[in-house]
């Protein structure tokens, strides 16, 4: 086959028509590290050799032996060999023509029309003024505008509204009971004419009033140590229409949500707070802002449909927790961002969050705060079992949840209205990546 006229095989044992053509001074393309391409010549390397500044290149390319089998064949489809496919100008294809040196755009004598990304692809430009960002990476958000969900998404109120649960019974009977034990005290007092009567009734009275005093302040730390002891329920055995807590992992659903200033993202409940501290003659931050003391001046608090698999069970339900649902959650948020009367001084992005707001940023004592469910946190649910069809959902109770009378504690039923979420989890704490 090798003498067949009209033919002749290559060193690689590929046969093509036509003679073999005998190269004196042949420069390989190929080599262990990266050399220009000049395609035999610099003066034939076309246009593609003008454009990266080829031409200029300082001094001669140093001779490399080819090592491989592969830089051998591509010195017969290199050049101006005509070969079948291979045949025309090589300036004007890059087939087995080698790889290009990485050159700084300044050595080049020309206008770098398509510089050479560090990952090798070429591209119509850089991505921006920034060299060192590479393809791929984004710029920083420049906007901290409020997030409009939809109807899916509940919005909620500041406050989270508590209340002491008594039987109107019981409530007239105490007032009826109070009155009578300050006008017996009254008629024996003016009868004897003794204080003694009136030490007594008031060593009766005493009593009562501190334990309502100390219901009033110990509230919300009673019910929530109430939830906390509260046992967790099955939901392989919970039947439709029980009251479970059920205790596990959270992941989002159709609609993730985030913080606004932190902008952390995939979480289940969002919340950002800028509270104002209102001194003698201050600014007030709402209109029941007293002096001396903290107020909420914006708020924003969201929670959305999500899912929780069950720690004892692994069953998976999920949490109606949007479209308005009555939700309480217990997150405590964490400062982001405290502004003293000694550190005055605002971050341009706290300035722009303000700003997109419509929010002065005036000579004030502010405090920012963000709390937050990521999904793969641990979180306790407290509602009512639904099942549809082979759904398993927990939706928030119809009646009010009551805490019973806390006799060893002193502490009075309290009530609390909706579905209740509570996150022991810190902000900083590592989730379980789901």
């Amino acid at each position: 086959m090798g003498s067949r006229t009209g033919s002749h095989q290559l060193s690689n044992g590929l046969i093509v028509s036509g003679q073999p053509e005998h190269l004196k001074e042949r420069q390989p393309t190929m080599g262990s590290r990266a050399v220009p391409y000049t395609g035999g010549d610099i003066k034939k390397s076309g246009e593609l050799g003008k454009m990266y500044g080829v031409g200029d290149y300082p001094g001669p390319p140093p001779i490399l032996k080819p090592s491989s089998r592969g830089s051998s064949a591509s010195q017969h489809n290199s050049g101006s060999v005509r070969s079948g496919p291979n045949s025309g100008p090589v300036g004007h294809k890059l087939t087995n023509s080698g790889s290009m040196p990485k050159k700084s755009s300044g050595s080049f004598s020309g206008q770098l029309m398509t510089p050479i990304q560090p990952t090798g692809l070429i591209t119509s430009g850089p991505l921006s003024s920034n060299t060192g960002r590479r393809s791929g990476q984004l710029e920083p958000a420049a906007s901290f505008k409020k997030v409009v969900y939809g109807s899916s998404v509940t919005s909620l109120n500041d406050q989270i509204k508590l209340g002491f649960k008594v039987s109107k019974v019981a409530m007239w009977v105490f007032l009826v009971v109070v009155l009578m034990g300050l006008v017996v005290g009254a008629f024996l007092m003016v009868a004897v004419k003794k204080a003694v009567i009136l030490v007594a009734v008031a060593g009766v009275l005493a009593p009562l009033v501190v334990i309502l005093l100390w219901n009033f302040a110990y509230k919300e730390r009673g019910l929530l140590g109430y939830l906390k002891r509260y046992p967790d329920t099955e939901l392989r055995g919970a039947i439709d229409g029980q009251f479970v807590k059920v205790t596990g992992v959270v992941t989002c659903g159709s609609i993730p949500l985030e913080t606004s200033f932190q902008q952390t993202a995939r979480c289940v409940y969002a919340s950002t707070e800028l509270d104002e501290y209102k001194s003698w003659g201050g600014k007030s931050a709402n209109p029941s802002h007293r002096c001396f003391s903290w107020g909420r001046r914006h708020s924003e608090k969201h929670v959305a449909d999500f899912y929780i698999s069950d720690f004892q069970s692994g069953l998976r339900a999920m949490v109606k927790a949007g479209y308005g649902a009555k939700v309480v959650p217990f997150v405590k948020p964490t400062t982001v961002i405290d502004v003293t009367k000694s550190n005055k001084e605002l971050s341009p992005n706290f300035l722009r969050w303000l700003a997109d707001r419509s929010l002065s940023s005036d000579d004030r004592i502010m405090r920012l705060k963000e709390g937050c469910i990521k999904e793969g946190s641990t979180v306790s649910v407290m509602g009512l079992v639904r099942r549809h069809e082979n759904v398993l959902m927990i939706v928030p109770p119809v009646e009010p949840i009551s805490t019973g009378c806390q006799w060893t504690r002193c502490l009075l039923p309290t009530y609390i209205e909706g579905l209740i979420l509570t996150c022991d989890d810190s902000q900083n704490a590592d989730v379980i990546p789901v």
